[in-house]
Protein backbone atom coordinates (compact mmCIF):
# COMPACT_ATOMS: atom_id res chain seq x y z
CA UNK A 1 0.00 0.00 0.00
CA UNK A 2 1.25 3.37 -1.03
CA UNK A 3 1.57 6.73 1.29
CA UNK A 4 -1.11 8.32 -0.91
CA UNK A 5 -3.49 5.01 -0.76
CA UNK A 6 -3.31 4.79 3.56
CA UNK A 7 -4.16 8.62 3.12
CA UNK A 8 -7.56 8.14 0.51
CA UNK A 9 -9.60 6.60 2.56
CA UNK A 10 -12.18 4.52 0.79
CA UNK A 11 -16.54 5.34 0.93
CA UNK A 12 -15.54 8.84 1.77
CA UNK A 13 -18.43 11.07 2.09
CA UNK A 14 -17.34 14.98 0.65
CA UNK A 15 -18.06 18.55 0.55
CA UNK A 16 -16.15 21.54 -1.15
CA UNK A 17 -15.79 24.56 0.35
CA UNK A 18 -14.28 27.71 -0.29
CA UNK A 19 -11.51 29.05 2.24
CA UNK A 20 -12.79 32.35 3.43
CA UNK A 21 -11.86 35.50 5.17
CA UNK A 22 -13.17 34.57 8.47
CA UNK A 23 -11.57 30.79 8.06
CA UNK A 24 -8.35 33.17 8.16
CA UNK A 25 -5.28 34.73 10.83
CA UNK A 26 -3.66 37.76 9.72
CA UNK A 27 -1.27 35.82 7.82
CA UNK A 28 -4.07 35.30 5.36
CA UNK A 29 -3.48 31.16 6.01
CA UNK A 30 -6.69 29.07 7.95
CA UNK A 31 -6.27 29.86 11.39
CA UNK A 32 -6.19 25.63 12.62
CA UNK A 33 -9.28 26.04 15.07
CA UNK A 34 -11.46 26.80 12.19
CA UNK A 35 -10.60 23.36 10.26
CA UNK A 36 -12.38 21.90 13.37
CA UNK A 37 -15.60 24.25 12.87
CA UNK A 38 -15.32 23.43 9.38
CA UNK A 39 -14.97 19.21 10.19
CA UNK A 40 -17.94 19.56 12.56
CA UNK A 41 -20.24 20.92 9.77
CA UNK A 42 -19.08 17.98 7.43
CA UNK A 43 -19.98 15.49 10.20
CA UNK A 44 -23.57 17.24 10.84
CA UNK A 45 -23.53 17.00 6.50
CA UNK A 46 -22.57 13.63 6.62
CA UNK A 47 -25.25 12.38 8.98
CA UNK A 48 -27.95 13.92 7.79
CA UNK A 49 -27.39 14.42 3.90
CA UNK A 50 -24.94 11.18 4.18
CA UNK A 51 -26.58 8.76 6.20
CA UNK A 52 -30.06 10.09 5.51
CA UNK A 53 -30.64 10.72 9.19
CA UNK A 54 -31.83 14.01 10.53
CA UNK A 55 -29.04 15.71 12.69
CA UNK A 56 -31.00 17.91 14.12
CA UNK A 57 -34.27 15.94 15.16
CA UNK A 58 -30.96 12.98 16.60
CA UNK A 59 -29.71 15.75 19.07
CA UNK A 60 -32.96 17.90 19.69
CA UNK A 61 -35.75 15.27 19.61
CA UNK A 62 -34.42 11.93 20.03
CA UNK A 63 -31.46 13.30 22.73
CA UNK A 64 -28.50 11.71 21.32
CA UNK A 65 -25.40 13.50 21.22
CA UNK A 66 -22.36 12.85 19.35
CA UNK A 67 -19.39 14.23 21.10
CA UNK A 68 -15.94 14.12 20.66
CA UNK A 69 -13.90 11.95 22.85
CA UNK A 70 -10.39 11.53 21.15
CA UNK A 71 -9.31 13.88 18.40
CA UNK A 72 -5.62 13.93 16.27
CA UNK A 73 -4.69 16.46 13.87
CA UNK A 74 -2.04 16.75 11.48
CA UNK A 75 -1.28 19.98 9.29
CA UNK A 76 0.60 19.06 6.33
CA UNK A 77 0.08 22.27 3.99
CA UNK A 78 -1.58 25.76 4.53
CA UNK A 79 -4.87 26.94 2.99
CA UNK A 80 -6.09 30.32 2.00
CA UNK A 81 -8.46 32.87 1.59
CA UNK A 82 -9.69 32.16 -1.84
CA UNK A 83 -8.65 28.40 -1.76
CA UNK A 84 -11.29 25.98 -3.11
CA UNK A 85 -10.81 22.97 -0.90
CA UNK A 86 -12.46 19.79 -0.22
CA UNK A 87 -13.61 18.18 3.01
CA UNK A 88 -13.50 14.36 3.29
CA UNK A 89 -15.03 11.92 6.19
CA UNK A 90 -14.74 8.19 6.05
CA UNK A 91 -15.60 5.98 8.73
CA UNK A 92 -12.39 4.19 9.87
CA UNK A 93 -13.94 1.89 12.91
CA UNK A 94 -17.65 1.26 14.46
CA UNK A 95 -18.12 0.22 17.79
CA UNK A 96 -20.92 -0.75 20.34
CA UNK A 97 -20.71 3.05 21.33
CA UNK A 98 -17.95 5.00 19.64
CA UNK A 99 -17.58 5.57 15.49
CA UNK A 100 -14.21 6.14 14.76
CA UNK A 101 -13.91 8.86 11.73
CA UNK A 102 -10.87 9.85 9.73
CA UNK A 103 -11.64 13.60 8.27
CA UNK A 104 -9.45 15.33 5.52
CA UNK A 105 -8.65 18.79 4.10
CA UNK A 106 -7.50 18.24 0.53
CA UNK A 107 -7.04 20.73 -2.88
CA UNK A 108 -9.64 18.97 -4.81
CA UNK A 109 -7.98 19.01 -8.01
CA UNK A 110 -4.07 17.59 -7.14
CA UNK A 111 -5.39 16.15 -4.76
CA UNK A 112 -2.61 17.79 -2.12
CA UNK A 113 -3.19 16.57 1.31
CA UNK A 114 -3.74 20.24 3.77
CA UNK A 115 -4.61 18.58 7.32
CA UNK A 116 -5.89 15.16 8.27
CA UNK A 117 -7.83 14.34 11.56
CA UNK A 118 -8.72 11.09 13.47
CA UNK A 119 -11.84 11.84 15.60
CA UNK A 120 -13.54 9.19 17.93
CA UNK A 121 -17.30 10.15 18.58
CA UNK A 122 -19.29 8.14 21.32
CA UNK A 123 -22.97 8.41 20.91
CA UNK A 124 -24.55 9.24 24.76
CA UNK A 125 -27.63 10.17 26.11
CA UNK A 126 -28.17 14.02 26.38
CA UNK A 127 -30.49 13.40 29.22
CA UNK A 128 -27.39 11.04 31.60
CA UNK A 129 -24.64 12.00 29.29
CA UNK A 130 -23.69 8.43 29.91
CA UNK A 131 -22.25 6.40 26.56
CA UNK A 132 -25.56 4.46 25.16
CA UNK A 133 -25.23 2.09 21.86
CA UNK A 134 -25.45 3.46 18.53
CA UNK A 135 -29.12 3.72 17.47
CA UNK A 136 -29.84 0.98 15.30
CA UNK A 137 -30.78 3.63 12.35
CA UNK A 138 -27.62 5.23 12.56
CA UNK A 139 -25.66 1.70 12.91
CA UNK A 140 -27.53 0.29 9.95
CA UNK A 141 -26.46 3.48 7.44
CA UNK A 142 -23.26 3.81 8.41
CA UNK A 143 -22.57 0.09 7.44
CA UNK A 144 -24.59 1.05 4.18
CA UNK A 145 -21.94 3.64 3.15
CA UNK A 146 -19.12 2.15 4.03
CA UNK A 147 -19.71 -1.78 4.30
CA UNK A 148 -16.14 -2.52 3.37
CA UNK A 149 -14.04 -0.19 5.52
CA UNK A 150 -15.73 -0.64 8.62
CA UNK A 151 -13.79 -2.94 11.03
Amino acid sequence: MTASQREAPQAEFRRTRMIRFSDCDPAGIVFYPQYFVMLNGLVEDWVSEGLGIDYHALISERRVGLPTVRLEADFRAVSRMGDQVALGLSVERLGSRSISLVLRCFEPAGGELRMQVKQVLVTTSLESHRAVEIPQDLRAAILRMSPSSVA
